[in-house]
């Protein structure tokens, strides 16, 4: 493929076939991040808790991508319930004081472990 370039933060590789953070015509397409700490450490409990985790990874390919937080144009929020939806939009507002990016909030069956509650994707403009 031509012109794309993955982006990943070092020592982190995701367990499956797909790439963190993709840049292609001037965006940037992060895949979704789970409540793994660092992508590769401990699942914390609570949808507050994990909400912060998904969204410090996401910053972390944000960053390493050379950009930042408030280059983020669009995400997509799955929660396992919505009834965490407060709790989650309560974190989620501190990543993003300025202007919210625009989003979609969907309820999903599960997510890839069972201890998972909320995956966080996004498009950033570079």
């Amino acid at each position: 493929m031509t012109n794309l370039e993955v982006v990943a933060p070092p020592g982190v590789s995701p367990a499956a076939p797909f790439s963190l953070g993709i840049k292609a015509g001037g965006f940037l397409f992060v895949a979704g991040q789970t409540a793994r700490e660092g992508g590769v450490g401990d699942i914390p409990e609570g949808i507050a808790a994990q909400t912060r985790v998904c969204l410090d990874n996401l910053k972390r390919i944000v960053e390493q991508a050379g950009a930042s937080m408030d280059r983020v144009a669009k995400t997509t929020v799955f929660l396992t319930d919505m009834g965490n939806f407060w709790e989650m939009n309560a974190v989620y507002k501190t990543f993003f004081p300025n202007v919210a990016p625009t989003r979609t909030c969907v309820a999903v069956k599960a997510l890839p472990r069972p201890e998972f509650l909320v995956e966080i994707e996004g498009i950033v403009l570079l």
